[in-house]
């Protein structure tokens, strides 16, 4: 059995007019969260789920998917003929990421306040999970709201859960959930709970492996699939239209094609272009947010503008911060990764920047959709290397059509970049580490047919990270990638860049000196080593490899600097590029 609906933002349906009839509780706090008329996936999902059915739905980001399973769950709640006891649960919602979590616990809050004998439970990562179980155990938990791996380990622990009367099992972007290995966590919880249950399977997707979990968690689902209603997609080889857009029809969709050094000069000048709007840029490594979240702030044309970083291998509370800040703001730039991707609903985005294409292509879709929610409009720009034009096709074949943005000449950053990574030791290796994180990301790309690493132009990547020279890697080294248009920085001594951080630079010294008065020591042999841990031999073991890890640090300098050198010679013409490979070890391999 399946439901197609268009989506149109909002139906002229009321949720006062949904049958079966909601609570008058429910209603009120839907009238009071300025919640009157549904859209069409709520519309259409609701009724099912406050009717016993289970239901897998397939509808686009941003469509109201949150209060479609919040209202029937709490609706379910309210019906219970008694009021739960501390440790039964009622309900779970898991979802991929903390962040989507943090967002649906805060959505259920607005209902869980109105009865008083329900308690919730958020269970994500970042948390020591010895502190979720003394909060359960001391307050109890009916409702489960979590991540996958969390909530897993709470119930392999927990005996005290009750789920004899449990009642709802919500999965929030099944896809994303299963692209991330949680299926076998998955499984393991659906195992435990009560077979007759009402389980609700929700995606922007739906792939092989969400099918193959509808049929394991779900009993007779009705699907309910909601489309964009966008003019028709024409298919140039046959005059026929293909099926509507997947993505929301006030969204406009655009790639820009540039050459890899002036994507960060393109970037600062929409972002100029733009102040007084709320913009997210998409990176594709945690590094290369680390390195923009660091330089961008530096350059001139962006001072005074609120530029914050976000990536999944933050500390939790640092995570909170980050996106809480962004969300408070009117404007401002959220330089993230694709942990930013998915569900969360960030009011007010007016414009997506995909400074990286994604490794996976079914996550363009996630990022676009965090803008142009709800009937809003919205601007999608996608920066593109000319080698990588055939994403535009293969885009439009999946239904996501992209127009052409037409290239404008804008001023050039990477000499404020290069300045900023002279002055700075921190800027030079963060953008060395992010160079090299984002070339190792390109190779694991899912359409390496059409993003192919091996004809990536290292020399135009360099200058768009601002480096001051191109880092010593087995990949560059092994398939002589070029290097033509890299220019070096003339006259500078890497050794002598300093931190701007005085104890980083004092321990750097200290380093450097260590070096000089200790030449390479041979390794401590195992059998000495390997003495009682509160020995003198563990203590040896520990001073030698910081001593090691010292030497080597200052070793990598050395390499970085003499590779410089040769770079130099090369540009200058006092030798050639034969001679260039055999003094670096780039010759190709026989």
């Amino acid at each position: 059995m399946a439901t197609m609906v268009d989506n149109k933002a909002l139906t002229s349906k009321r949720f006062s007019e949904l049958k079966p009839p909601l609570s008058q509780t429910v209603l009120d706090t839907l009238t009071n969260s300025g919640f009157e008329f549904c859209t069409p996936v709520q519309a259409a999902t609701i009724p099912l789920l406050c009717s016993f059915k289970d239901v897998a739905v397939d509808a686009a980001t941003g469509s109201g998917k949150t209060l479609a399973f919040i209202v029937p769950l709490f609706e379910i709640l309210l019906r219970s003929s008694t009021s739960p006891k501390p440790h039964e649960v009622m309900g779970i919602i898991i979802s991929p990421t903390r962040e989507l979590s943090m967002q649906i616990y805060q959505v259920a809050q607005l209902f869980i306040s109105t009865l008083p004998n329900v308690k919730s439970a958020l269970l994500v990562g970042g948390v020591d999970v010895k502190s979720d179980m003394k909060k359960i155990e001391e307050e109890g938990a009916n409702l489960l709201i979590g991540t996958p791996g969390r909530l897993f380990d709470i119930m392999e622990r927990m005996d005290i859960l009750d789920l004899k009367n449990f009642e709802i099992l919500i999965l929030d972007e099944a896809d994303r959930l299963l692209d991330m290995g949680f299926q076998k966590q998955i499984m393991t919880i659906i195992c435990q709970l009560p077979k007759l249950r009402r389980t609700g399977l929700f995606s922007a997707t739906q792939t092989d492996a969400v099918e193959d979990l509808s049929k394991a968690g779900l009993r007779n689902p009705v699907r309910v699939e909601v489309q964009s209603q966008t003019k028709s997609v024409m298919d140039s080889s046959s005059s026929k239209s293909l099926p509507s857009s997947r993505t929301p029809s006030g969204l406009l969709l655009e790639y820009l094609e540039c050459e890899a050094e002036n994507k960060p000069s393109q970037l600062v000048d929409i972002i100029v272009k733009n102040k007084s709007q709320k913009i997210i840029v998409y990176y594709m490594t945690c590094a290369c947010v680390d390195y923009w979240g660091l330089v961008l702030p530096k350059l001139s044309a962006l001072k005074g503008l609120s530029l914050i970083p976000l990536h999944g291998k933050m500390k939790q509370a640092v995570r909170e911060k980050a996106l809480n800040s962004f969300t408070s703001l009117s404007s401002g730039v959220l330089l993230c990764t694709d942990v930013a991707a998915r569900g969360l609903d960030i009011p007010g985005v007016d414009c997506i920047v995909q400074y990286d294409p994604p490794q996976d292509p079914n996550v363009f879709v996630h990022r676009v959709g965090r803008t142009a929610r709800m009937g809003r409009q919205g601007t999608s720009i996608a920066f593109l290397l000319p080698k990588e034009e055939e994403y535009v096709e293969f885009l439009r074949i999946r239904r996501v059509p992209l127009e052409e943005r037409k290239y404008i000449e804008a001023p050039d950053v990477v000499p404020q970049i290069r300045s900023a990574a002279k002055k700075d030791r921190d800027v030079m290796e963060k953008g060395l580490r992010a160079f090299v994180s984002y070339i190792r990301a390109y190779k694991e790309h899912h359409c390496s047919y059409i993003f192919r690493w091996k004809e990536l132009e290292i020399g135009k990547l360099g200058m768009g990270f601002g480096l001051l020279q191109l880092p010593s890697m087995s990949e560059v080294k092994i398939n002589s990638l070029s290097i033509e248009g890299f220019t070096p920085v003339e006259d500078i001594n890497l050794q002598e860049i300093k931190f701007k951080d005085k104890s980083r630079e004092k321990q750097r010294k200290k380093n450097l000196e260590l070096k000089k008065n200790n030449p390479r020591e041979p390794r401590v042999q195992k059998s000495k080593a390997s003495s009682s841990a509160n020995g003198p031999a563990s203590v040896m073991k520990k001073e030698t490899a910081k001593k090691r890890r010292a030497v080597q640090s200052v070793e990598d300098d050395d390499e970085m600097a003499r590779e410089y050198s040769l770079l130099k010679k090369l540009k200058k013409g006092a030798i050639d590029e034969s001679q260039f490979a055999k003094l670096t070890g780039t010759e190709e391999l026989l």
